[in-house]
This record gives C-alpha cells, sequence and structure tokens, in this order.
C-alpha cells in the first residue's frame, strides 16, 4: 500500500480501501465487533488510513475519517447493528406492546433482562441496546431502509 500512495488521488485510494480491505473488516462484523480482538482491526484500519494520507503514525485519524468519510470500525459495527434491526424488525417487540402505561420509554423496543454475559454481548442484545439510544428523528425512518441508514450514518460521522 505504501508504494500506491504517491501515484495516486485520494479518491482512486478509497476505492482501493473499500475493495480491500473493507470487505473483509466487516465481514460477520455484527457477531465479532464488540470482542476484546477487534481493537487489533481498528488499529489496522487507522494504519491503513494513516498511509492512504500520507500522515505519521502518531497522528490522529479523527479529522482523516472524517476527511475519507470513511466510518471507524466501532461506528461501522453500531451501524451493521442497526441494519441488522431494521431488517428483522418482526423479530423484536416494542415496549408498548408489553404494557399499555405511556411512559417515557414506551415506543423504545423491549429488552429482556438477561444475567447471561453471553447473550448480553449477543447480537439481539446488543441490536435492541444500540436502536433504543437513537435520537427519535432517525428512529421514525426506521420504515425506510435507505434514509435510515443514510441519517445514521451522518449522525455516527
Amino acid at each position: 500500500m505504501l508504494r500506491l500512495v504517491k501515484p495516486f488521488v485520494t479518491n482512486t485510494l478509497k476505492v482501493i480501501y473499500y475493495s480491500y480491505f473493507h470487505p473483509i473488516m466487516t465481514y460477520g462484523l455484527i457477531f465479532w465487533g464488540n470482542s476484546p480482538d477487534s481493537v487489533r482491526i481498528f488499529r489496522l484500519q487507522k494504519k491503513i488510513i494513516r498511509i492512504m494520507m500520507g500522515c505519521r503514525s502518531t497522528d490522529s485519524c479523527k479529522k482523516l475519517f472524517l476527511n475519507l468519510e470513511i466510518l471507524p470500525l466501532p461506528s461501522q459495527y453500531i451501524l451493521s447493528l442497526l441494519l441488522f434491526m431494521i431488517r428483522n424488525k418482526n423479530q423484536f417487540q416494542v415496549n408498548f406492546e408489553i404494557h399499555q402505561i405511556n411512559t417515557r420509554q414506551h415506543e423504545n423496543l423491549h429488552q429482556p433482562s438477561v444475567n447471561v454475559t453471553k447473550y448480553q454481548k449477543g447480537v439481539h442484545h446488543m441490536g435492541v441496546k444500540v436502536f433504543n439510544m437513537l435520537p427519535f428523528y432517525i428512529k421514525a425512518e426506521s420504515d425506510n431502509t435507505k434514509k435510515f441508514k443514510a441519517l445514521v450514518q451522518k449522525y455516527l460521522h
């Protein structure tokens, strides 16, 4: 990748990133994204971004991700979880389906209480948790997948 940086412009490097590294990084991300090993993949992603932009290894990547409009691994994990939630909406219950009391969380998804850590770190539990943290204007667009995805990406940037 270091040899490719000099002759190419940023758009070409971005295409190379999305064709080689991004699919490998995001494959099965909702299953391994919150594991301790994901930190190594995130460091590798930051290293690739720094090489693409010709920065030193000590430079911050926050602005680089913004300039390239690439989501960092943790944000990509959140996006993958939320898209899973939208595509499988019928598997989840809303709080007002469980009880008829008009509370502040009556439009949030119902999160069953569990004690097993394995389940708490799983896709269903984390997906509900992340979805419930979204602002209302994003949750309101959950019926339109394309608009929902665009709003979440903008929110995560």
